[in-house]
């Protein structure tokens, strides 16, 4: 699309509006740049844009006046799209997107998309590994870190782009369309911002709605709710299971990952070969090959780089050992069913810090989980008190109370013996005690290495 003399308002100044401005300052756009934060100064605001950016920045109170000649709004994917401003500009008929859907429209190549509630960065990331091994110029974008609009105008014909896709920003997509596309499951998480679970659901299957029926969407069969969304997708379906054999697909057979297609039987990887560890793992390796294989990668390039594959930071991450007590650092756990992967990863005694931003989670799974592995629980955060209640209606009364991080790795290292495991994994967001999950998960390093 033809940007130049258009005018395009940009909301919010953080990584996803920056980097959609960074974008627009190269396509002869006019930009206005707006937060409603008081507490931003427009000189930091400047400092993180390009030096020769044109671009009007305005801080605070909204002023209806805003909106007049705009023709395009850039949402970032933390403003909720009812946000009164939101509505007053889809009343005024004015095109609204995300950075992902600004991003897409400039980018050229192929695209894989990845979401789901979990495991998400680790199948992006692998996925990325795999491709790099296989092609020239690839690019991994999205909420894994790295804002699709910092590469799109970078993209070739001949670029692969892997992008990590939240639900926040599937809701502002257009013409949005991924070659391949994947959705790794579907639990309950940001109903704060969704509202209901319906409204979660369609958000994540919306991944595939400009998609045609020669793209490809990855699902999870062993999840009832994508097994049922494969019956009426109109993409090519590939279906990955960790519980059965299926006719076409992905499965696990005792110990192996094996891809059956329409004519062969390939084996993929043995799981002891992997460096990966837990059954949502599986899964994430299974969702990666799907989604490699479908981009026409060769099974050779494919094996090698699933199993030379260490991992993401964050997601069940090995810290250290420390006299006899090992530590593990899942701070991307920010809801219940990511920490129940982890909890099932661990194959010893275990200590578990939980708690944090209440985005209105259950956590009565996340309990239930704990069986005879969790040992101690203690827990920080504003979700402090809801979970103990929860643990408590289940019988479980091993739980201790920080008021803060570095207490709680203290408290950890204080009742942890010999063989036992310490593990970060909070089932909720950072946002009450930290910037973000990724601070949470490097000051808990901090913390453990300082033991």
């Amino acid at each position: 699309m033809d940007l130049k003399d258009k005018k395009v308002i940009v909301v919010g100044c953080g990584i996803s509006g920056i980097g959609a401005v960074r974008l627009l300052s190269q396509t002869g756009a006019e930009i206005l740049l707006y937060d409603e934060n008081q507490k931003l100064k427009t000189e930091e605001v400047k400092a993180k844009l390009p030096k020769d950016c044109s671009v009007t920045i305005q801080i605070g109170e909204w002023k209806a006046d805003i909106l007049r000649e705009v023709d395009i709004m850039i949402v970032s994917p933390g403003i909720a799209v009812d946000a009164p401003y939101i509505r007053m500009a889809k009343e005024a008929g004015i095109l609204i997107w995300g950075e992902i859907e600004l991003a897409y429209q400039f980018s050229k190549g192929q695209l894989a998309a990845i979401t789901g509630t979990n495991g998400k960065t680790t199948t992006t990331a692998l996925t990325g590994e795999i491709l790099k091994a296989a092609r020239e110029d690839v690019y991994v974008v999205g909420n894994i870190g790295i804002p699709y609009t910092s590469i799109a105008l970078e993209t070739k014909e001949e670029t692969v782009t892997v992008a990590e896709i939240s639900s926040f920003q599937l809701e502002t997509i257009w013409k949005f369309a991924p070659q391949v596309s994947a959705i790794l499951n579907i639990t309950p998480d940001h109903l704060n911002r969704h509202k209901t679970m319906e409204n979660y659901i369609a958000v994540k299957e919306s991944i595939t709605k400009n998609q045609t029926e020669n793209d490809t969407c990855v699902l999870n069969y062993e999840d009832p709710i994508l097994r049922e969304f494969g019956t009426v997708v109109h993409t090519k379906t590939v279906f990955f299971s960790s519980k059965r054999k299926l006719e076409r697909g992905l499965y696990l057979e005792g110990e192996e990952i094996i891809y059956q297609t329409d004519t062969e039987r390939i084996p993929i990887v043995k799981v002891s070969d992997m460096q990966l560890v837990g059954i949502h793992n599986v899964e994430n390796v299974m969702a990666a090959v799907a989604i490699a294989f479908a981009l026409g990668v060769s099974i050779e390039v494919i094996r090698k780089a699933v199993r030379e594959f260490r991992g993401v930071e964050h997601r069940v991450e090995f810290v250290c050992e420390k006299d006899g007590i090992v530590y593990y650092n899942d701070s991307k756990g920010t809801n219940p069913d990511a920490s129940i992967q982890a909890i099932r990863a661990m194959s010893r005694p275990t200590l578990l810090i939980g708690g944090g931003y209440d985005k209105q989670s259950e956590f009565d799974s996340y309990i239930k989980e704990f069986g005879e592995k969790v040992k101690l629980l203690v827990l920080i955060g504003a979700t402090k008190e809801k979970i103990a209640k929860t643990a408590r209606k289940y019988g479980f009364d091993a739980i201790l109370f920080a008021d803060s991080l570095k207490e709680a790795v203290q408290l950890c290292r204080e009742h942890a013996e010999q063989g036992d495991a310490v593990l970060l994994s909070p089932a909720c967001a950072s946002w009450d005690m930290f910037q973000s999950y990724e601070q949470r998960g490097i000051l808990f390093k901090e913390y453990v290495k300082a033991l």
